[in-house]
């Protein structure tokens, strides 16, 4: 049965949640939880501030469709059910945990209201992949996710930081390393993928706990 988005905005981010899939989620190394379906309260920051908490690595929700259709994928109204599981993600840079934000693979209109979500998307800041699609049998890759996460496209070229190149940049699933292009990687059911730049973290964390009904 599809599930319908339920939407809840706030002033400075989106959260979203999506009814059936909602769950407590344990944190990855380095992220915050956000509980599905809330939204943190947010106070008055001065341009400064803000600019000085930045880290390049915020989620932009302007040019979020463009993203998501840059990354092969589709913008639908609602998650479909046809294929349902859920991947974990953690990123490091030389040893120090980068969150993953919310409401990736959200489409938002120019006033930041959410207007349509992909196939493969983030809910909260736990680390968790959702695969939530209307047709089964795809495969979605990090590369993807990272296209529409809008880093790591080699518009920068310091290594290791928000839009450097791919290259320089390693992953492991389950703990085992895998060569080839990181973007290659295939998402599967409860994998757990760190995505690193710089050494490896000691040890590599090769399995994550999912919530229940995750």
């Amino acid at each position: 049965m599809k599930k319908q988005l339920a939407v809840t905005a706030a002033l400075a981010g989106i959260t979203l949640a999506v009814a059936g899939c909602s769950a407590t989620v344990t944190p990855g190394p380095g992220t915050a939880v956000s509980t599905p379906g809330t939204s943190a309260p947010t106070t008055a920051s001065s341009p400064a501030a803000s600019a000085a908490a930045s880290t390049g690595w915020e989620l932009k929700p302007q040019g979020s469709a463009d993203r998501i259709k840059a990354a092969g994928l589709q913008v639908l109204n609602a998650e479909g059910a046809a294929e349902h599981f859920h991947a974990h993600l953690d990123v490091l840079v030389d040893g120090k945990p980068v969150a993953v934000p919310a409401d990736i693979g959200f489409s938002f209109t120019p006033a930041g209201q959410p207007n349509g979500i992909s196939a493969l998307h983030s809910h909260d800041k736990s680390g968790i992949i959702h695969i939530e699609a209307p047709t089964a049998g795809a495969t979605y890759t990090l590369g993807q996710f990272l296209t529409e996460w809008g880093v790591l496209d080699g518009t920068d070229p310091t290594p290791g930081t928000p839009h450097s190149a791919q290259d320089g940049w390693s992953v492991a699933v389950n703990g085992v390393p895998r060569d080839g292009k990181i973007a290659d990687v295939v998402l599967k059911a409860h994998d757990e993928v760190v995505l690193f730049h710089g050494a490896a973290p000691t040890p590599v964390p090769a399995t994550f706990t999912f919530p229940a009904g995750l």
